[in-house]
């Protein structure tokens, strides 16, 4: 008998801005619900607030909201204002900010840190800091999508010091251990 868990998670917004998280596993569903406050810091994002590109997606997409255009080199890095607050308040979640694929494979644009974690109780504003690591200058349009925010369960754990652990098949078996596919 194979007791594997299967882990998936939805993210959903509804109504009034309650974000919905749907965790199955393979042996229950659960249906999560949090409400996510946004507090517009910028009234130029009052009409571009984080959304989902389709029903389907994971992420909601976050812009930049930039004055004017702003040019990065081969190498350089900027902190992108999104000109918007988040504040998750339940310390069972947190946001992580990933890169756009489409920024990343295209051009070289990927977060400066490769991923950004919002804890529950933050409450500033959501600034992207964005790496061009690609050979060729990139310029951010204002309003332009820059990363995107995923809403995620959080366990926070506690430590069980011991002396050794039980035995596994992988073991201390680290980098490249498990072989090729």
């Amino acid at each position: 008998m194979n007791h594997t868990p299967f882990f998936q998670t939805t993210p959903t917004i509804g109504k009034g801005n309650m974000c919905i998280i749907r965790v199955k596993s393979n042996e229950t569903e659960k249906i999560m619900q949090t409400e996510v406050e946004l507090k517009i810091l910028n009234p130029k994002m009052a009409d571009k607030l984080p959304a989902y590109a389709t029903p389907g997606s994971a992420g909601l997409d976050l812009r930049a909201c930039l004055d004017e255009a702003v040019t990065l080199q081969p190498g350089d890095t900027y902190l992108v204002p999104t000109g918007l607050a988040v504040h998750l308040a339940n310390p069972d979640y947190a946001a992580v900010l990933l890169p756009r694929s489409g920024l990343g494979h295209k051009h070289g644009i990927v977060l400066g840190n490769l991923v950004g974690l919002i804890d529950s109780d933050y409450q500033g504003e959501l600034k992207v800091s964005v790496w061009n690591r690609g050979k060729e200058a990139f310029t951010i349009e204002p309003m332009e999508r820059i990363a995107q925010m995923v809403i995620v369960p959080v366990v926070q754990a506690s430590f069980k010091v011991v002396d050794e652990f039980a035995a596994s098949e992988r073991g201390e078996g680290g980098f490249g251990s498990t072989g090729k596919a």
